[in-house]
Protein backbone atom coordinates (compact mmCIF):
# COMPACT_ATOMS: atom_id res chain seq x y z
CA UNK A 1 0.00 0.00 0.00
CA UNK A 2 1.91 2.88 -1.66
CA UNK A 3 2.58 6.68 -0.39
CA UNK A 4 2.12 9.06 -3.21
CA UNK A 5 3.61 13.05 -2.61
CA UNK A 6 3.69 11.51 1.39
CA UNK A 7 -0.02 10.32 1.48
CA UNK A 8 -1.31 6.93 1.96
CA UNK A 9 -3.16 5.39 -0.38
CA UNK A 10 -4.66 2.07 -1.14
CA UNK A 11 -4.50 0.05 -4.64
CA UNK A 12 -8.03 0.05 -4.87
CA UNK A 13 -7.68 3.97 -5.11
CA UNK A 14 -5.15 4.25 -7.03
CA UNK A 15 -6.98 1.85 -9.63
CA UNK A 16 -10.31 3.76 -10.01
CA UNK A 17 -8.31 6.86 -10.66
CA UNK A 18 -5.84 5.49 -13.17
CA UNK A 19 -9.11 3.27 -14.89
CA UNK A 20 -10.74 6.59 -15.02
CA UNK A 21 -8.09 8.12 -16.66
CA UNK A 22 -7.92 5.35 -19.01
CA UNK A 23 -11.78 5.30 -19.77
CA UNK A 24 -11.42 8.82 -20.47
CA UNK A 25 -8.64 8.68 -22.85
CA UNK A 26 -9.77 5.96 -24.91
CA UNK A 27 -13.42 7.54 -25.21
CA UNK A 28 -11.35 10.45 -27.06
CA UNK A 29 -9.09 8.21 -28.63
CA UNK A 30 -12.07 6.07 -29.85
CA UNK A 31 -14.06 9.31 -31.10
CA UNK A 32 -10.61 10.04 -33.22
CA UNK A 33 -10.53 7.06 -34.80
CA UNK A 34 -14.51 6.64 -35.25
CA UNK A 35 -14.06 9.73 -37.39
CA UNK A 36 -10.41 9.77 -39.07
CA UNK A 37 -8.73 13.10 -40.63
CA UNK A 38 -9.08 12.45 -44.33
CA UNK A 39 -7.39 15.40 -45.71
CA UNK A 40 -4.13 16.01 -46.71
CA UNK A 41 -2.48 16.72 -43.49
CA UNK A 42 -3.96 14.09 -41.51
CA UNK A 43 -2.31 13.93 -37.86
CA UNK A 44 -0.14 11.04 -36.68
CA UNK A 45 -1.56 8.41 -34.27
CA UNK A 46 0.88 10.05 -31.73
CA UNK A 47 -0.84 13.22 -32.55
CA UNK A 48 -4.32 11.71 -31.51
CA UNK A 49 -2.69 10.28 -28.26
CA UNK A 50 -1.31 13.81 -27.35
CA UNK A 51 -4.58 15.33 -27.94
CA UNK A 52 -6.24 12.56 -25.70
CA UNK A 53 -4.22 12.79 -23.50
CA UNK A 54 -4.55 16.50 -22.68
CA UNK A 55 -8.07 16.35 -22.49
CA UNK A 56 -7.30 13.33 -20.42
CA UNK A 57 -5.27 15.56 -17.82
CA UNK A 58 -7.95 18.51 -17.64
CA UNK A 59 -11.14 16.64 -17.34
CA UNK A 60 -9.67 14.52 -14.41
CA UNK A 61 -8.27 17.81 -12.72
CA UNK A 62 -11.29 19.07 -12.73
CA UNK A 63 -12.83 15.99 -11.33
CA UNK A 64 -10.80 16.27 -8.67
CA UNK A 65 -11.63 20.55 -8.01
CA UNK A 66 -14.97 19.46 -7.99
CA UNK A 67 -14.23 17.03 -5.18
CA UNK A 68 -15.05 13.90 -6.99
CA UNK A 69 -12.17 11.73 -5.67
CA UNK A 70 -13.41 13.13 -2.45
CA UNK A 71 -15.40 10.06 -1.31
CA UNK A 72 -15.66 9.63 2.66
CA UNK A 73 -19.22 10.76 2.47
CA UNK A 74 -21.49 8.53 0.26
CA UNK A 75 -22.53 10.46 -2.68
CA UNK A 76 -25.90 9.55 -4.46
CA UNK A 77 -26.01 9.19 -8.24
CA UNK A 78 -27.41 12.64 -8.41
CA UNK A 79 -24.74 14.62 -6.53
CA UNK A 80 -22.60 12.33 -9.02
CA UNK A 81 -23.92 13.34 -12.15
CA UNK A 82 -24.21 17.15 -10.89
CA UNK A 83 -20.62 17.43 -10.14
CA UNK A 84 -19.65 15.52 -12.90
CA UNK A 85 -21.43 17.89 -15.08
CA UNK A 86 -19.81 20.40 -13.86
CA UNK A 87 -16.43 19.47 -13.92
CA UNK A 88 -16.80 18.58 -17.17
CA UNK A 89 -18.40 21.76 -18.30
CA UNK A 90 -15.51 23.51 -16.55
CA UNK A 91 -13.22 21.33 -18.22
CA UNK A 92 -14.49 22.70 -21.61
CA UNK A 93 -14.32 26.06 -21.03
CA UNK A 94 -10.65 25.44 -20.35
CA UNK A 95 -9.72 23.14 -22.95
CA UNK A 96 -11.41 25.98 -25.20
CA UNK A 97 -8.30 28.38 -23.67
CA UNK A 98 -5.86 26.16 -24.47
CA UNK A 99 -6.92 25.08 -27.94
CA UNK A 100 -6.82 29.26 -28.70
CA UNK A 101 -3.26 29.17 -27.84
CA UNK A 102 -2.46 26.22 -29.36
CA UNK A 103 -4.89 25.66 -32.16
CA UNK A 104 -2.86 22.38 -33.32
CA UNK A 105 -3.95 20.45 -31.12
CA UNK A 106 -7.33 21.13 -31.63
CA UNK A 107 -10.00 18.48 -31.87
CA UNK A 108 -12.81 18.70 -34.42
CA UNK A 109 -16.43 19.16 -32.85
CA UNK A 110 -17.49 15.96 -34.04
CA UNK A 111 -14.92 14.07 -32.40
CA UNK A 112 -14.58 15.50 -29.22
CA UNK A 113 -18.74 15.10 -28.63
CA UNK A 114 -18.41 11.61 -29.65
CA UNK A 115 -15.76 10.66 -27.16
CA UNK A 116 -17.64 12.93 -25.14
CA UNK A 117 -20.86 10.92 -25.25
CA UNK A 118 -19.16 7.91 -24.53
CA UNK A 119 -17.33 8.71 -21.77
CA UNK A 120 -20.21 10.05 -20.34
CA UNK A 121 -21.75 6.68 -20.87
CA UNK A 122 -18.33 5.20 -19.40
CA UNK A 123 -17.64 7.25 -16.34
CA UNK A 124 -21.05 7.05 -14.95
CA UNK A 125 -20.85 3.10 -15.29
CA UNK A 126 -17.21 3.44 -13.93
CA UNK A 127 -18.57 5.00 -10.77
CA UNK A 128 -21.19 3.37 -10.26
CA UNK A 129 -19.18 0.18 -10.10
CA UNK A 130 -16.81 1.84 -7.82
CA UNK A 131 -19.50 2.99 -5.20
CA UNK A 132 -20.85 -0.53 -5.43
CA UNK A 133 -17.15 -1.42 -4.16
CA UNK A 134 -17.26 0.82 -1.23
CA UNK A 135 -20.54 0.33 0.25
CA UNK A 136 -19.85 -3.64 0.28
CA UNK A 137 -16.77 -3.00 2.01
CA UNK A 138 -14.40 -4.95 -0.70
CA UNK A 139 -10.40 -5.53 -1.65
CA UNK A 140 -10.46 -3.80 2.40
CA UNK A 141 -7.41 -5.25 4.74
CA UNK A 142 -9.30 -6.62 8.06
CA UNK A 143 -7.88 -5.46 10.98
CA UNK A 144 -7.93 -6.50 14.92
CA UNK A 145 -7.23 -3.74 17.06
CA UNK A 146 -5.47 -4.64 20.19
CA UNK A 147 -6.97 -2.40 23.39
CA UNK A 148 -9.87 -0.57 23.51
CA UNK A 149 -9.48 2.85 25.09
CA UNK A 150 -9.58 6.62 23.78
CA UNK A 151 -6.55 5.65 20.73
CA UNK A 152 -8.41 2.25 19.59
CA UNK A 153 -11.53 4.35 19.32
CA UNK A 154 -10.36 7.39 17.74
CA UNK A 155 -8.99 4.83 15.28
CA UNK A 156 -12.32 2.98 15.10
CA UNK A 157 -13.93 6.28 13.53
CA UNK A 158 -11.26 6.64 11.71
CA UNK A 159 -11.43 3.57 9.99
CA UNK A 160 -15.61 2.85 10.30
CA UNK A 161 -16.30 6.65 9.65
CA UNK A 162 -15.17 7.10 6.62
CA UNK A 163 -16.96 5.65 3.27
CA UNK A 164 -14.45 4.85 1.40
CA UNK A 165 -11.69 3.83 4.03
CA UNK A 166 -9.43 0.70 2.67
CA UNK A 167 -9.65 -1.28 6.24
CA UNK A 168 -12.16 -3.10 8.00
CA UNK A 169 -12.37 -3.84 12.06
CA UNK A 170 -12.79 -7.48 12.68
CA UNK A 171 -12.42 -7.70 16.13
CA UNK A 172 -11.27 -5.82 19.65
CA UNK A 173 -9.39 -7.33 22.21
CA UNK A 174 -9.93 -5.37 25.82
CA UNK A 175 -12.51 -5.46 28.48
CA UNK A 176 -14.51 -2.21 27.39
CA UNK A 177 -17.23 -2.43 24.95
CA UNK A 178 -18.98 1.03 24.85
CA UNK A 179 -16.73 2.39 22.23
CA UNK A 180 -17.32 2.97 18.32
CA UNK A 181 -18.15 0.34 16.40
CA UNK A 182 -21.23 -0.03 13.95
CA UNK A 183 -20.39 -3.07 12.39
CA UNK A 184 -20.90 -4.91 15.66
CA UNK A 185 -17.36 -6.30 15.39
CA UNK A 186 -16.57 -8.99 18.16
CA UNK A 187 -15.12 -8.18 21.28
CA UNK A 188 -11.89 -10.45 22.86
CA UNK A 189 -11.01 -10.12 26.79
CA UNK A 190 -7.46 -11.40 25.72
CA UNK A 191 -5.10 -12.32 22.44
CA UNK A 192 -5.15 -15.41 24.19
CA UNK A 193 -9.06 -15.45 23.62
CA UNK A 194 -8.65 -14.09 20.10
CA UNK A 195 -6.13 -17.36 19.06
CA UNK A 196 -9.23 -19.45 20.29
CA UNK A 197 -11.72 -18.32 18.53
CA UNK A 198 -10.13 -17.18 15.39
CA UNK A 199 -8.00 -20.13 14.50
CA UNK A 200 -8.57 -19.22 10.51
CA UNK A 201 -7.04 -15.54 10.80
CA UNK A 202 -9.07 -13.43 8.86
CA UNK A 203 -6.97 -10.63 9.39
CA UNK A 204 -3.99 -9.22 7.49
CA UNK A 205 -2.86 -6.72 10.50
CA UNK A 206 -3.11 -6.33 14.23
CA UNK A 207 -3.14 -2.43 15.53
CA UNK A 208 -1.51 -1.99 19.18
CA UNK A 209 -3.43 0.51 20.31
CA UNK A 210 -2.66 0.49 24.31
CA UNK A 211 -3.67 3.96 25.88
CA UNK A 212 -1.62 2.74 29.16
CA UNK A 213 1.70 1.72 27.41
CA UNK A 214 2.88 0.50 31.61
CA UNK A 215 0.29 -2.61 30.94
CA UNK A 216 1.43 -5.97 30.10
CA UNK A 217 1.82 -6.19 26.00
CA UNK A 218 2.10 -9.80 24.70
CA UNK A 219 5.12 -9.65 22.81
CA UNK A 220 5.39 -13.15 22.23
CA UNK A 221 2.08 -13.94 21.01
CA UNK A 222 2.25 -10.64 18.31
CA UNK A 223 5.79 -11.98 17.69
CA UNK A 224 4.21 -15.59 16.47
CA UNK A 225 1.80 -13.31 14.41
CA UNK A 226 4.47 -11.63 12.99
CA UNK A 227 6.97 -14.58 12.22
CA UNK A 228 3.19 -15.96 10.50
CA UNK A 229 2.81 -13.21 8.11
CA UNK A 230 0.51 -10.84 9.90
CA UNK A 231 1.59 -7.01 10.06
CA UNK A 232 1.56 -5.68 13.93
CA UNK A 233 2.03 -1.94 13.86
CA UNK A 234 1.61 0.81 17.08
CA UNK A 235 -1.99 2.35 16.96
CA UNK A 236 -0.18 5.46 17.02
CA UNK A 237 1.97 5.08 14.08
CA UNK A 238 -1.15 3.85 11.90
CA UNK A 239 -3.35 6.39 12.72
CA UNK A 240 -1.16 8.96 11.92
CA UNK A 241 -0.68 6.95 8.57
CA UNK A 242 -4.01 7.12 7.38
CA UNK A 243 -5.14 10.32 8.50
CA UNK A 244 -2.05 12.83 7.95
CA UNK A 245 -2.31 14.25 11.35
CA UNK A 246 0.00 13.05 14.56
CA UNK A 247 -1.93 12.17 17.61
CA UNK A 248 0.08 14.77 20.16
CA UNK A 249 -1.75 14.13 23.13
CA UNK A 250 -0.56 10.35 23.12
CA UNK A 251 2.84 10.76 21.65
CA UNK A 252 5.72 10.67 23.65
CA UNK A 253 8.92 12.36 23.40
CA UNK A 254 11.08 9.53 22.72
CA UNK A 255 8.95 9.05 19.84
CA UNK A 256 10.18 11.86 17.86
CA UNK A 257 13.72 11.88 19.06
CA UNK A 258 14.03 8.30 17.28
CA UNK A 259 11.74 8.91 14.17
CA UNK A 260 13.22 10.06 11.31
CA UNK A 261 12.39 12.99 10.12
CA UNK A 262 11.59 16.52 11.69
CA UNK A 263 14.43 17.81 10.20
CA UNK A 264 15.36 19.59 6.93
CA UNK A 265 18.72 18.86 4.39
CA UNK A 266 20.76 21.74 3.33
CA UNK A 267 19.83 20.70 -0.14
CA UNK A 268 15.54 20.76 0.81
CA UNK A 269 16.19 24.34 2.19
CA UNK A 270 18.06 25.62 -0.77
CA UNK A 271 15.47 23.94 -2.80
CA UNK A 272 12.86 25.58 -0.67
CA UNK A 273 13.75 28.82 -0.61
CA UNK A 274 14.87 29.47 -4.57
CA UNK A 275 10.67 28.25 -4.85
CA UNK A 276 9.64 30.71 -2.03
CA UNK A 277 11.39 33.66 -4.23
CA UNK A 278 10.39 32.37 -7.42
CA UNK A 279 6.46 31.81 -6.65
CA UNK A 280 5.97 34.86 -4.71
CA UNK A 281 7.67 37.29 -7.13
CA UNK A 282 5.79 35.26 -9.87
CA UNK A 283 2.54 35.50 -7.98
CA UNK A 284 2.63 39.22 -6.91
CA UNK A 285 3.49 40.71 -10.49
CA UNK A 286 0.44 38.79 -11.44
CA UNK A 287 -1.74 39.85 -8.67
CA UNK A 288 -0.53 42.93 -8.41
CA UNK A 289 -3.65 44.86 -10.47
CA UNK A 290 -6.16 42.64 -7.91
CA UNK A 291 -3.75 44.34 -4.95
CA UNK A 292 -4.35 47.74 -6.18
CA UNK A 293 -8.72 47.56 -6.81
CA UNK A 294 -8.73 45.98 -3.31
CA UNK A 295 -6.50 48.75 -1.91
CA UNK A 296 -9.06 51.49 -3.54
CA UNK A 297 -12.02 49.37 -2.31
CA UNK A 298 -10.43 49.46 1.62
CA UNK A 299 -10.19 52.87 1.46
CA UNK A 300 -13.39 53.99 0.26
CA UNK A 301 -15.05 52.13 2.42
CA UNK A 302 -13.58 52.63 5.84
CA UNK A 303 -11.39 54.86 7.25
CA UNK A 304 -7.79 53.58 8.01
CA UNK A 305 -4.78 52.29 6.83
CA UNK A 306 -4.88 50.10 3.15
CA UNK A 307 -2.41 47.27 4.64
CA UNK A 308 -2.79 45.47 8.67
CA UNK A 309 0.40 44.53 10.10
CA UNK A 310 0.95 42.54 13.41
CA UNK A 311 3.33 40.99 15.32
CA UNK A 312 4.07 37.43 14.81
CA UNK A 313 5.89 34.66 15.86
CA UNK A 314 8.34 32.96 12.94
CA UNK A 315 11.07 30.19 13.37
CA UNK A 316 13.17 29.68 16.11
CA UNK A 317 10.50 31.75 18.07
CA UNK A 318 11.65 35.16 16.25
CA UNK A 319 9.21 37.59 16.18
CA UNK A 320 8.33 39.58 13.02
CA UNK A 321 5.66 42.15 11.24
CA UNK A 322 3.45 40.58 9.10
CA UNK A 323 1.39 42.25 6.32
CA UNK A 324 -2.09 41.69 4.96
CA UNK A 325 -4.70 43.85 3.05
CA UNK A 326 -6.98 45.48 5.97
CA UNK A 327 -10.19 43.22 5.87
CA UNK A 328 -11.96 44.59 9.52
CA UNK A 329 -12.77 47.84 11.18
CA UNK A 330 -9.67 50.19 12.52
CA UNK A 331 -10.95 49.34 15.93
CA UNK A 332 -11.32 45.50 15.59
CA UNK A 333 -8.93 44.94 18.66
CA UNK A 334 -8.82 47.69 21.26
CA UNK A 335 -9.93 45.62 23.84
CA UNK A 336 -7.03 43.27 23.26
CA UNK A 337 -6.17 40.15 20.95
CA UNK A 338 -9.42 38.19 20.01
CA UNK A 339 -9.52 35.20 17.75
CA UNK A 340 -11.70 35.49 14.47
CA UNK A 341 -15.23 33.57 14.22
CA UNK A 342 -17.70 32.66 11.81
CA UNK A 343 -19.47 35.98 10.45
CA UNK A 344 -17.39 38.17 12.54
CA UNK A 345 -19.22 41.47 12.60
CA UNK A 346 -15.84 43.08 13.01
CA UNK A 347 -15.20 42.96 9.13
CA UNK A 348 -16.00 45.19 6.49
CA UNK A 349 -17.90 44.14 3.39
CA UNK A 350 -15.14 44.33 1.32
CA UNK A 351 -13.23 42.35 3.46
CA UNK A 352 -15.45 39.52 3.86
CA UNK A 353 -15.11 39.77 0.04
CA UNK A 354 -11.36 39.52 0.32
CA UNK A 355 -11.14 36.69 2.67
CA UNK A 356 -13.58 34.53 0.65
CA UNK A 357 -11.10 34.42 -2.01
CA UNK A 358 -7.58 34.93 -0.13
CA UNK A 359 -6.55 38.46 -1.55
CA UNK A 360 -6.34 39.74 1.66
CA UNK A 361 -3.57 37.13 2.47
CA UNK A 362 -1.09 38.12 -0.85
CA UNK A 363 0.75 40.59 0.99
CA UNK A 364 2.25 38.09 3.40
CA UNK A 365 4.30 36.89 -0.18
CA UNK A 366 6.26 40.63 0.87
CA UNK A 367 7.21 38.57 4.21
CA UNK A 368 8.02 35.57 1.86
CA UNK A 369 10.67 37.39 -0.16
CA UNK A 370 12.11 38.80 3.05
CA UNK A 371 12.69 35.11 4.84
CA UNK A 372 10.06 35.49 7.35
CA UNK A 373 7.83 33.18 6.13
CA UNK A 374 7.47 30.14 3.31
CA UNK A 375 4.91 29.75 0.77
CA UNK A 376 4.08 26.49 2.90
CA UNK A 377 4.28 25.79 6.47
CA UNK A 378 2.50 26.47 9.48
CA UNK A 379 0.56 29.32 10.18
CA UNK A 380 2.15 31.88 12.33
CA UNK A 381 0.61 32.98 15.55
CA UNK A 382 0.51 36.18 18.06
CA UNK A 383 3.00 36.26 20.45
CA UNK A 384 0.09 36.07 23.37
CA UNK A 385 -1.36 32.75 22.05
CA UNK A 386 1.88 31.32 21.11
CA UNK A 387 2.85 31.75 24.83
CA UNK A 388 -0.37 30.55 26.42
CA UNK A 389 -0.39 27.69 23.72
CA UNK A 390 3.25 26.58 24.33
CA UNK A 391 2.68 26.15 28.30
CA UNK A 392 -0.48 24.04 27.46
CA UNK A 393 -0.23 21.81 24.43
CA UNK A 394 2.10 19.28 24.47
CA UNK A 395 4.86 19.78 21.36
CA UNK A 396 3.75 22.84 20.38
CA UNK A 397 6.85 25.20 20.14
CA UNK A 398 8.15 22.70 17.54
CA UNK A 399 6.05 23.93 14.61
CA UNK A 400 8.42 26.97 15.41
CA UNK A 401 11.31 24.41 13.58
CA UNK A 402 10.52 25.86 10.46
CA UNK A 403 9.26 28.79 8.92
CA UNK A 404 5.87 29.48 9.16
CA UNK A 405 3.62 29.76 5.89
CA UNK A 406 0.64 31.87 3.27
CA UNK A 407 -0.88 28.17 3.28
CA UNK A 408 0.22 24.92 4.82
CA UNK A 409 -0.59 21.42 5.25
CA UNK A 410 -2.86 22.02 8.40
CA UNK A 411 -4.64 25.25 6.62
CA UNK A 412 -5.87 22.86 3.96
CA UNK A 413 -6.88 19.68 5.65
CA UNK A 414 -8.80 21.93 8.56
CA UNK A 415 -11.25 25.03 8.78
CA UNK A 416 -10.12 27.76 10.42
CA UNK A 417 -9.31 27.22 14.34
CA UNK A 418 -10.95 29.33 16.80
CA UNK A 419 -10.36 27.72 19.91
CA UNK A 420 -7.87 25.34 21.68
CA UNK A 421 -9.38 22.21 20.80
CA UNK A 422 -9.50 23.36 17.22
CA UNK A 423 -5.53 24.89 17.89
CA UNK A 424 -4.55 21.16 18.47
CA UNK A 425 -5.98 19.64 16.32
CA UNK A 426 -4.19 21.84 13.93
CA UNK A 427 -0.98 21.24 15.67
CA UNK A 428 -1.39 17.50 14.65
CA UNK A 429 -1.43 18.26 10.76
CA UNK A 430 1.59 20.88 11.13
CA UNK A 431 3.75 18.30 13.01
CA UNK A 432 2.86 15.42 10.77
CA UNK A 433 4.03 18.47 8.13
CA UNK A 434 7.21 19.09 9.68
CA UNK A 435 7.78 15.45 9.79
CA UNK A 436 7.20 14.70 6.44
CA UNK A 437 8.54 17.52 4.60
CA UNK A 438 8.85 17.11 0.80
CA UNK A 439 8.84 19.58 -2.16
CA UNK A 440 6.15 17.72 -3.33
CA UNK A 441 4.07 17.82 -0.36
CA UNK A 442 4.46 21.31 -0.64
CA UNK A 443 3.33 21.30 -4.25
CA UNK A 444 0.15 18.77 -3.07
CA UNK A 445 -0.04 22.00 -0.51
CA UNK A 446 -0.26 24.48 -3.20
CA UNK A 447 -2.13 22.56 -5.39
CA UNK A 448 -5.17 21.70 -2.60
CA UNK A 449 -5.00 25.40 -1.49
CA UNK A 450 -6.09 26.51 -5.24
CA UNK A 451 -8.89 23.90 -4.94
CA UNK A 452 -9.80 25.40 -1.54
CA UNK A 453 -9.53 29.03 -2.48
CA UNK A 454 -11.63 28.66 -5.89
CA UNK A 455 -14.46 26.96 -3.60
CA UNK A 456 -14.13 29.42 -0.53
CA UNK A 457 -13.50 26.52 2.23
CA UNK A 458 -12.54 27.30 5.83
CA UNK A 459 -12.30 30.94 4.89
CA UNK A 460 -13.05 33.29 7.77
Amino acid sequence: MPFILNKYYHFRDIIFFLGEGLLIFLSILGGELLFPDTSLLAITFLEQIYRAAVVTVVFQTCLYFFDLYDLRNDLTLTTTARRITQAFGAGCIILGGIYYSLPEIIISSKVFWTGYAILCILIFIWRNIYYFVLRRRMFVQHIIVLGTGQLSEDISKEIEGKHNSSHKIVGFVGEKKDIFNPNDAPFYSSIEELEQHNNKKNFERIVVALDDRRGTTPIKTLLKYKMQGIAVEQGINFYERVTGRILVENIVPSSIIYSEGFTLTRFQYLLKRTADIFFSLAILTVSFPIVLISAFIIKAESRGPIFYSQERVGAGNLPFILYKLRSMRQDAEQNGAVWAQKNDNRVTRAGNFLRKYRIDEIPQLWNVLKGNMSLVGPRPERPVFVDEFSESIPFYVLRHNVKPGVTGWAQVCYPYGASREDTIRKLEYDLFYIKNFSISMDLQVVFMTIKTVLFRKGSR
